[in-house]
């Protein structure tokens, strides 16, 4: 029987392997940036500016018709959706015979300041879509659009129904006043005009700023107190690798686009209520009318449910439905949940439409 002030060995046990792990890292395991993240073979098939246009390279003989095209977000990189050979987005799509392009918006740098919704919708977006038509020989594509993205892709359906057979709406930001996480809070107080005025483009550290206090604890010392712990679990470590690399390329947000961004989304909320304008044209959700699919995740702490959910009762298509998973804004896309569940759902979801 242990008195008190007895140490439970257990607990010394623990520490010194938590302090050897700790002392040994740098020997054990590469940096996030020298991680090869296995990315699922494709061609660059069309560039404009610092925009680029992936086509992903088939894995079945047999492929539906209808390409799909996935707008991905404005915020870290494309990568999250081919972040792991088993994990994949594209290449779970690619099995279930979807021909996939990808829009990698790149990185913008100072002479890039006055882009703005107009450039990245009615210009990037577009052209995108165009190319695939014609390579893809079709009059119509399904459009994806992850988190921001998915805003992007409403704005452009929009503006140009006639174009997309499909919408898959992931995660998208589309209610500001509804959206309840740290980062919509913050947004909401923001002086945009002098933000922009002063740095210009919004810079990659103002978004590790904000991720930083959106889970403090579990983002800061936890995910490393963790790390340390299962430093000899291979699985363990190459997961956590792949997804820093991911979290630490952030590319910066031309500022005219995210002065738009922060006031007609989050300020204003112009989107949800019809009020929004692109190029000067209107956007209205009630001319999205093709089928559509809204996925939102229960523990999303970057985009809630309740900013998301609103799209599906906005549109005007009598082909809609709704997913709601249990799960947060990376792991439906990124995840075990996401590879049996989730994407079956959507890749049966395509094919019965395309």
């Amino acid at each position: 029987m242990k008195t008190e002030n007895e140490i439970d060995p257990k607990f010394v046990e623990e520490f010194l392997k938590f302090s050897r792990n700790v002392i040994e890292a740098p020997k054990m395991v590469s940096a996030p940036d020298e991680i090869n993240l296995e990315v699922t073979p494709h061609d660059v098939v069309y560039t404009e500016d610092k925009v680029r246009l992936l086509h992903y390279k088939p894995l079945t003989t047999k492929q539906s018709k209808i390409p799909l095209v996935i707008a991905y977000a404005l915020i870290n990189r494309y990568h999250i959706l081919d972040i792991h050979p088993k994990k994949s987005w594209v290449r779970n799509l690619l099995e279930q015979g979807i021909d996939v392009y990808m829009v990698d918006w790149g990185t913008p740098t100072k002479m890039d300041k006055y882009l703005d919704f107009d450039d990245y919708v009615n210009g990037y977006l577009d052209h995108c879509i165009e190319f695939v038509k014609d390579e893809a020989s079709v009059d119509q594509i399904s459009l994806q659009g992850y988190c921001t993205g998915g805003t992007l892709a409403t704005a452009y359906i929009s503006l140009h129904p006639e174009k997309v057979k499909n919408f898959v709406a992931t995660a998208p930001v589309i209610d500001g006043w509804r959206d309840t996480t740290v980062i919509s809070n913050l947004a909401k107080h923001l002086d945009v005009d002098k933000m922009v005025e002063i740095v210009g483009n919004m810079p990659p550290e103002f978004m590790y700023y904000c991720f930083s206090i959106l889970k403090p604890f579990e983002q800061g010392i936890e995910k490393y107190i963790n790390f340390f712990r299962n430093i000899d679990n291979e699985n363990f470590v190459d997961n956590f690798l792949r997804i820093e690399k991911w979290l630490s390329d952030t590319p910066p947000i031309p500022g005219a686009l995210f002065k738009q961004w922060i006031k007609d989304i989050y300020q204003d909320n112009l989107l949800i209520q019809d009020k929004m304008y692109v190029g000067g044209k209107h956007i209205s959700l009630k001319k999205i009318k093709m089928p559509i699919i809204t996925q939102v995740a229960v523990g999303d702490h970057l985009v809630s449910p309740e900013c998301s959910m609103p799209l599906h009762y906005a549109v005007g298509s009598e082909d809609k439905t709704l997913r709601v998973y249990p799960t947060g804004h990376v792991g439906m896309i990124a995840s075990s949940l996401s590879q049996k569940k989730v994407l079956p759902e959507l890749g049966q979801w395509l094919k019965e439409r395309s």
